[in-house]
């Protein structure tokens, strides 16, 4: 049986009118039918819900509230069953706090006119036009919400429509990704890259928007794991590099060792600290023994990111949230940094020398020596790898002058010429030109780094952003 103390948790209620229903018969069975349906297809999406029935007077509202706040609901979805007061919404808005998704969902996707006027009876008729009569409280309800400042978004359409029940469900995986990422453990080791400006952040105000909690972490600590590794242990941990990528024949044994054991140190250490994900850099004195460590992390943090526990280098906090999230939703998100522009193909090339996804790659991913790492001490393995072509996400998280927002962009990652220096790299092409989208993306001032995922999933990002209360920029 799946264990529930980590399902998340959704609220649904209907809203009705209580005057109705000993005026018109079968009208409230009727509707609450709907609403089992409403709730069984939610349910279905791997979530909890916490399903406060038909409130059709302002004192189920109330008890409503009372059942949806001890629940710790992360959103509630509101159905629009038929006509109803907006004094049966609002106080179970202002009590639960969190954002509400107005269900305005027919029965059918259009009234069979010519069956109902053969109903002949006026006041049956008239029930059977408020078992259909869902959009007559959605002004009502959006007014009253932004007198009170309250937050809210719609899902228009029909009990089959399947576009609507893939908003339903957009919106069920952004309180999923919501839960995790105020769950989340996100280590910080090392420092930042001394200089680059852009990567330095407020953790604080990550932990405050986010809920992400930020665990500081020693490289000693990594160096004590690394000294206990057995020889039986690096076996094992060299037969996984084996299974997971082609180790290029001129990786040398020695190498392999290296990483290997750096490899099941940072495990040990993500265990020990219970990491969803981490931030690292180090740079010391040449030939100092944490450098030994640092320059053969990649294979080890490639290993990790594909498990769902994404590794960002350079010590780019705010891009190890934006692959945490990519991650989250099940697309990948790996690290990744503008490398150059094809003019002629009108594609942008974007990559990264440090850990991948390999989750995501298009074909084998190679593990590859690098004899020298640009811009940093040493040398070691690296990860060469195209993110699999087709459709993509791209997504930076954005520390402002007054806010932290989400910056998203789609694209689509295309076959064609690729830099083989033992980095990832990828083409992407954009509805908009390659000029555009540099010059549109970067204004927005995020840093040179970016998570990117497959699949077009801009909408669920939005989405996320309004549980999270966050901005969301779209470029594309």
């Amino acid at each position: 049986m799946k264990d529930k103390s980590n399902t998340v948790k959704v609220g649904l209620f209907g809203i009705g009118l209580d005057t109705y229903w000993p005026q018109f018969d079968g009208l409230l069975e009727n509707l609450k039918g709907y609403q089992s349906q409403i709730n069984q297809r939610i349910t279905n999406y791997g979530v909890e819900v916490v399903n406060a029935g038909m409130v059709d007077n302002p004192q189920k509202a109330r008890e409503a509230a009372d059942l949806l706040k001890i629940s710790d609901v992360e959103i509630v979805f509101l159905y629009v069953s038929t006509y109803a007061l907006s004094s049966t919404v609002l106080p179970v808005a202002q009590k639960v706090k969190v954002p509400i998704v107005i269900l305005n969902l027919q029965p059918t996707d259009q009234l069979d006119y010519e069956a109902f006027n053969r109903l002949g009876d006026r006041g049956t008729m008239t029930g059977a036009w408020l078992e259909n009569c869902q959009a007559c409280s959605v002004p009502e309800i959006a007014s009253v919400f932004n007198r009170s400042g309250i937050q809210y978004d719609f899902v228009t359409g029909y009990l089959q429509d399947e576009e609507a029940w893939s908003e339903i469900e957009a919106w069920t995986e952004a309180a999923r990704v919501t839960a995790s990422m105020r769950s989340n453990r996100l280590g910080i080791l090392g420092h930042y890259y001394n200089g680059m400006l852009d990567v330095y952040t407020d953790v604080t105000r990550q932990s405050a928007v986010f809920g992400t909690h930020m665990e500081l972490l020693e490289m000693c600590e990594v160096k004590k794991y690394r000294d206990e590794v057995t020889d039986a242990q690096v076996v094992q941990k060299i037969k996984e590099f084996h299974e997971a990528f082609d180790v290029a024949e001129e990786c040398e044994a020695a190498e392999l060792e290296r990483a290997a054991r750096t490899s099941i140190a940072l495990d040990r250490l993500v265990q020990e600290h219970q990491l969803g994900s981490m931030a690292y850099y180090y740079e010391g004195e040449s030939g100092n023994e944490y450098e030994n460590i640092v320059t053969s992390v990649i294979a080890g943090n490639t290993l990790l990111t594909g498990k769902n526990i994404p590794i960002a280098g350079e010590c780019e906090v705010k891009n190890a949230q934006a692959m945490k999230i990519m991650s989250e939703f099940g697309t990948g998100g790996s690290f990744s940094e503008f490398y150059l522009m094809d003019f002629k193909e009108d594609v942008v090339l974007l990559g990264h020398d440090g850990p991948a996804h390999f989750a995501i790659a298009e074909g084998r991913v190679n593990l590859v020596p690098l004899p020298v790492y640009h811009g940093k001490p040493g040398k070691g393995l690296s990860i060469q790898m195209t993110v699999k072509h087709g459709p993509v996400t791209l997504l930076s998280v954005v520390e402002g002058k007054d806010d932290v927002f989400l910056l998203v962009a789609e694209a689509d990652s295309v076959e064609g010429p690729v830099l083989h220096i033992g980095n990832t790299n990828s083409r992407y092409k954009f509805s908009i030109s390659a000029k555009q989208f540099m010059n549109e993306w970067s204004k927005h001032g995020p840093s040179h780094h970016c998570a990117i995922g497959v699949g077009h999933i801009a909408h669920k990002i939005e989405k996320l952003g309004k549980v999270l209360d966050m901005r969301v920029e779209k470029v594309c």
